[in-house]
């Protein structure tokens, strides 16, 4: 496993130059939003819903309904959402202002009684947003048990539209961290979870920078 700065350098070349590489990183994705664990309850649900439903759609089929969806869902209040009856799925079902999936529309329910339960653990802002980057592949461990289709690349996206430090396991990110003798193919098990944890971990103690910078940058040194 080559160090931090090395992996850096190989970024740079490719992307034309340190300046141009910042440039890219630079885009409103340098880390947490410094007030991550104010983001209200709502924001957090409405992040999950976001990309659980973006998961096999085209984005900007999602992004161009989003309004439809803020209202069809009382503006993703948890407490509403959690406590949906049949009446009240069944009129989603047929409300054309969402895409109307059924398996997707039940995650809203189920991820906004997540989000009540953690009120009891210091509330979604603390432990979602406040969750040490150290044990991050912890949270997504947490989000895939105890969440709704928040497993994988899911839980990852939200998380990193959320605004928290985080790294998405992306195919490119996948291919450096093969390189790099990290794992040996894409890591769905505890054990290659681990191992890119500890990877990150010892890259962010090299490089002292963030989850979401150091998975970006080996992004872009493909």
């Amino acid at each position: 496993m080559r160090p931090f700065d090395e992996i850096y350098d190989i970024a740079a070349d490719r992307q034309g130059g340190v300046a141009a590489l910042e440039a890219r990183l630079d885009d409103g994705l340098r880390g947490p939003a410094p007030d991550i664990t104010n983001l209200p309850e709502d924001r957090w649900l409405a992040t999950m819903t976001k990309c659980v439903f973006q998961a096999g759609f085209q984005w900007k089929v999602i992004q161009a309904k989003w309004n439809g969806f803020e209202a069809a869902f009382h503006g993703f209040d948890i407490g509403r959402n959690a406590m949906m009856n049949d009446e009240g799925f069944d009129a989603l079902i047929r409300d054309t202002r969402i895409v109307r999936n059924g398996a997707k529309i039940q995650t809203v329910r189920d991820n906004a009684a997540l989000l009540l339960e953690l009120r009891a653990e210091g509330g979604a802002g603390k432990v979602l947003g406040g969750w040490p980057s150290e044990d991050y592949i912890g949270l997504l461990e947490m989000l895939k048990k105890r969440g709704s289709r928040l497993g994988g690349a899911t839980g990852q996206i939200a998380m990193r539209f959320a605004g928290r430090d985080a790294f998405i396991l992306s195919q490119d990110v996948t291919a450096r961290l093969i390189a790099e003798g990290v794992i040996d193919k894409p890591a769905t098990s505890k054990g290659a979870l681990k191992n890119v944890q500890e990877a990150f971990n010892i890259w962010g103690q090299q490089s002292d920078r963030s989850l979401t910078e150091m998975s970006r940058i080996l992004a872009l040194s493909l």
